[in-house]
């Protein structure tokens, strides 16, 4: 193909400099990956493909100008108008509704036809023909769409736009073109450009004109195993025939697992291939239908173990060209020659960690977003916080810390959050011992993973004494004297309250920053306040919750089944010094006050979250609301939703979710039993609870009753307490928030960014880097960019492996599954409750109506106001001891925590019965 082609532009006038009639074909050892806006993604794949000398079927690829000449005035502007305003109406699929659904798939049809009736110019058809008759007379060819918004790394657009195989003679060729084009426009692939919030105004479409391979065998390979995540093993999925039977899912095809590192096939099947597809004479495909191979005794495979093994190693060769997974599809021909029809990004694996464990071997990484309540991305700013609250707390701990701003040593990120390296958990005794049986109340889904590794040889015991242990722990037991406050809380109860009060005084006291300090000063009072007081608060406070759960243990190992998990329950509701409890019966009482107002209630009812703001801004909210919520955000509002992160706005920046909130207590009927008087009825619950726990001790001897007052009394003072340090360390977020949105105001004025809250799309580094002068709006955008596609990732693993693999997704981790109808977690808030389902993907501007049960996918204190009208609440994450399942208790609502996949398996409206005891959540005849 080195003739001029119609619509070429000759040598003195060449694209991008001045051209007037822009190239229009291009032949595939011409693209390159950088030229994906003229070819599409797939064309793009496979000119790099080609270009590093990888077997591609000869072609040709008519770019994205001659679709868009082709359809410049075909009067497509119009539904691409009505597109952006109904994307712009849509959050996403999970929350488009019928009538949105209708609405696109309406738009798609129009624009459909108008392509259809376009179908290929006059100028267009020539080059076509030129470029065909390269190949010969009527060789079959594919025909294949390839739209600049395809093969992308966080988006496959996989199947999206159409492919039309074994295609014969040029008019054949030209309406094949036409149906590409017109295939941008399928129902499927508008829904997938509105879901992953692309602009369907910047989308164009190329088409791939291919020799077609006459396949013997054909399938697809995925260089990453894609439902474990390992980076080390090939899948292949193999069948006679055309690829299309494979990659339609139209045939149980062969099935292997390679283990390409060591060139050894570690899993094969071979699959019942009932179906074939074929290539037919003249043109076009036909499907046979095939005799079983799963009565065959001894059934033959299609691929050799040698022509498996070459699959392989081809696959390693164009992952090390990308430096990525890809999902490639391949075929062999009569003469057993391999080629590759398409490679594409794997979109769907769970990306690694950002940098590589320095020891060798297999290392284990704990999602600690998840223990903390939360699955949604940090902004670089919060992860940048996080990695100098890390590093405090290992100094402190003996660890050796090069550079606090990176983290201590055991820190890692992926996917935009936080996980902790534990493979030295797993390596010791002890470890194995304690670290588990504290996951079993923080995230019982979590231990139950940790638990799973201790099987796998590599993560074999080789610390078998708790000398490394003391060693770490002991220097944070002596600088904060543990000891002692567990002492003083055994013995001297009030005096230790004091102190925590003190404490937490002192504490604030240490946030605070001169209001004349300059940017730089202020950033490092930032880089104080995160490395190395905050951590200070939860040492010194967290010993006496952890006492009082101590002796809520004695107190069962001393009763033993005079003690059962129900009853214990019912002790730890109603607590004081909680809080996290406190700020919400604070946000009823505004309520409250607010109900007192007939025509203040009115007025606020009918308003949305948004206008609520507004008027709370001007200071025109009814008298009691404006006052109330005013005194409310002077205590609480440094809280915020996924509060650990500084990027997110605290509530005194935007009360949008606390308004909502409000509202939704004001919809309460006059005849629901208000929250506080259920708070106090529990309170009086726990007491009765506790005498007759003390008459049962007193039936052994009297001094098992006094060991059990004692015990429940220390339990009623302290548990509450659970909530407190992360309160205080949630104090000092705020606080260095503060400061950085003041150096934010500094460097937008500079305009070294567009606006004060680009700060925490950067981090440390950033800010002096901006601070010295240098303009950030480019690394702000970019930054930006990829925090809101993180945001829409919805599965996120526990657990991941150095090599890729997420040992929840291993074949066998979930064998053994409940009966249908039934989702299992773990019991958090005993009770049983039947009523509609609520799903709550972000609690800011959700609606519960009262008694609805709230299904989360995690929830943390900023969740906890919706809590007080909810019937019963179901978390994907979690475990008995919680956030969200303190909480629960204290309300007294049947919840269930640690429920795999509950915010997809469950549907809004869907009538569910939660039993808070069994740790189970029925589906199906709920209610009967």
């Amino acid at each position: 193909m080195d003739k001029k082609r119609p619509g070429e532009p000759s040598q003195e006038h060449d694209e991008g400099h001045g051209a007037s009639d822009p190239q229009l074909v291009l032949d595939i050892a011409e693209i390159r990956g950088t030229m994906l806006p003229r070819v599409g993604g797939k064309a793009a794949n496979l000119g790099e493909l080609a270009m590093v000398g990888l077997p591609v079927p000869r072609g040709f690829c008519l770019t994205t100008a001659a679709y868009r000449q082709a359809l410049s005035g075909v009067g497509l502007e119009p539904v691409l108008a009505a597109l952006e305003e109904a994307s712009a109406s849509d959050t996403g699929a999970s929350d488009t509704g019928a009538s949105g659904m209708d609405q696109l798939n309406e738009l798609a049809a129009r624009a459909r036809s108008l392509v259809l009736d376009a179908g290929v110019p006059d100028g267009i058809a020539e080059a076509v023909r030129f470029a065909y008759e390269d190949f010969g007379d009527n060789v079959p060819v594919a025909v294949r769409s390839s739209a600049t918004a395809e093969d992308l790394p966080f988006a496959s657009f996989a199947g999206q736009q159409d492919t039309f195989l074994n295609i014969v003679g040029v008019e054949s060729v030209l309406d094949a073109v036409s149906r590409c084009w017109a295939s941008l426009w399928t129902d499927r692939a508008v829904t997938y450009r509105t879901t992953n919030g692309i602009d369907h105004e910047t989308v164009s479409l190329a088409v791939v004109v291919q020799e077609m391979v006459n396949a013997v065998t054909a399938g697809v390979m995925f260089t990453a195993n894609p439902v474990t995540g390992n980076r080390y093993e090939a899948v292949i999925d193999a069948s006679p025939g055309l690829g299309e039977a494979v990659v339609s899912g139209a045939v149980n095809p062969d099935h292997y697992v390679v283990d390409a590192h060591r060139s050894a096939i570690v899993e094969r099947a071979v699959g019942d291939r009932q179906v074939e597809i074929r290539a037919k004479p003249g043109g076009g495909t036909e499907r046979l239908e095939l005799p079983s191979q799963s009565g065959i005794e001894e059934p033959q495979p299609c691929l050799s173990e040698r022509q498996v093994l070459e699959l392989a190693k081809l696959g390693l060769e164009v992952q090390k060209h990308y430096r990525a997974p890809q999902d490639t599809e391949w075929a062999i021909d009569g003469d057993g020659k391999l080629w590759l029809t398409q490679a594409r990004p794997i979109t769907t694996l769970y990306p690694q960690t950002t940098r590589t464990p320095p020891a060798p071997g297999e290392h284990a990484f704990l999602n600690f977003s998840l223990a903390q309540g939360l699955t949604r991305p940090l902004t670089p700013m919060g992860l940048a916080g996080i990695r100098l609250i890390g590093s405090s707390v290992a100094k402190t701990a003996a660890f050796d810390v090069p550079d606090p701003r990176s983290g201590p040593p055991a820190y890692y990120e992926a996917g935009q959050r936080i996980f902790f390296d534990f493979t030295a958990v797993l390596l010791s005794r002890v470890g194995r011992t304690i670290v588990p049986r504290v996951f079993d109340v923080m995230e019982a889904r979590s231990a139950a993973i940790m638990r799973g590794l201790f099987d796998d040889p590599r993560f074999a015991v080789t610390i078998k004494t708790p000398r490394k242990l003391i060693r770490h722990v002991a220097p944070v037991a002596a600088k904060y004297r543990v000891p002692e406050s567990l002492f003083r809380g055994l013995f001297r109860p009030s005096t230790a309250m004091r102190r925590v009060e003190r404490l937490n005084t002192e504490l604030r006291s240490t946030f605070s920053v001169p209001s004349g300090a300059t940017p730089h000063q202020r950033l490092g009072h930032v880089q104080r306040i995160l490395g190395e007081e905050v951590f200070a608060a939860v040492p010194q406070v967290l010993p006496l919750p952890a006492l009082g759960f101590a002796m809520l243990a004695l107190v069962r190992r001393i009763l033993g089944d005079q003690a059962p998990y129900s009853e214990l329950q019912t002790v730890v509701r109603g607590l004081p010094n909680n809080v996290t409890t406190e700020m919400d019966l604070a946000l009823w009482q505004v309520a409250s006050e607010i109900r007192e107002d007939p025509a203040a209630v009115a007025s606020m009812v009918g308003r949305t979250p948004a206008e609520l703001v507004e008027q709370y801004r001007a200071a025109k909210l009814p008298a009691a609301a404006q006052t109330g919520l005013e005194r409310f955000l002077g205590k609480y509002g440094h809280r915020a939703v996924a509060e650990i992160d500084l990027g997110m706005p605290r509530w005194s920046d935007d009360p949008t979710h606390i308004l909502g909130v409000i509202a939704n207590y004001l919809r309460l009927s006059d005849g629901a039993e208000a929250p506080d008087q259920q708070f106090t009825q529990s309170a009086l619950d726990a007491d009765e609870q506790v005498a007759r726990f003390v008459a049962r001790a007193r039936a052994k001897s009297p001094l098992h009753a006094v060991i059990v007052r004692l015990a429940l009394d220390r339990t009623r003072r302290f548990a509450g307490l659970r909530e407190l340090p992360k309160y205080n360390l949630v104090l000092g977020l705020s606080a260095a928030r503060k400061q950085l949105l003041l150096i934010g105001n500094e460097l937008a004025a500079a305009r070294r960014i567009e606006r004060p809250e680009d700060i925490f799309f950067l981090d440390l580094d950033d800010v002096e880097v901006a601070l010295a002068g240098d303009d950030v709006h480019e690394v702000v955008a970019e930054r930006r960019a990829a925090y809101h596609q993180e945001l829409r990732r919805r599965h996120i693993p526990r657990v991941l492996l150095s090599d890729g693999t997420e040992p929840e997704a291993t074949p066998g981790r979930n064998e053994g599954k409940q009966r249908p109808g039934t989702l299992s977690g773990s019991p958090a808030s005993a009770g049983l409750v039947s009523a509609p389902a609520r799903v709550i993907m972000d609690p800011v501007g959700a609606h519960l109506e009262p008694g609805e049960i709230l299904v989360a996918p995690s929830t943390d204190p900023g969740w906890t106001p919706l809590f007080l009208t909810a019937g019963g609440l179901v978390m994907e994450m979690g475990g008995a001891n919680s956030h969200g399942a303190v909480v629960a208790r204290e309300y007294g609502i049947p919840a269930v925590v640690g429920v795999p996949d509950a915010t997809s398996r469950i549907s809004t409206g869907q009538h569910i019965t939660v039993d808070g005891a069994a740790g189970t959540v029925s589906t199906e005849n709920s209610g009967q």
